[in-house]
């Protein structure tokens, strides 16, 4: 199952950079995760400084 991140997201970009399969972009708001490409590594949970993110 995806992660996702929610809307307590800064838009730092750490997730973003973190992604080994590239799945997360800026949105109109914030981050989004590609539900389609994401290989649920919790890569991005562990670096997200607000603790954004989690498995949808």
């Amino acid at each position: 199952m995806a992660h996702v991140i929610s809307a307590d997201c800064i838009s730092c970009g750490a997730c973003s950079e973190e992604c080994p399969v590239e799945c997360i972009s800026q949105g109109d708001e914030h981050y989004i995760i590609n539900a389609d490409e994401c290989i649920d590594c919790a890569s991005c949970a562990g670096v997200c400084p607000v603790d954004a993110i989690s498995q949808a």
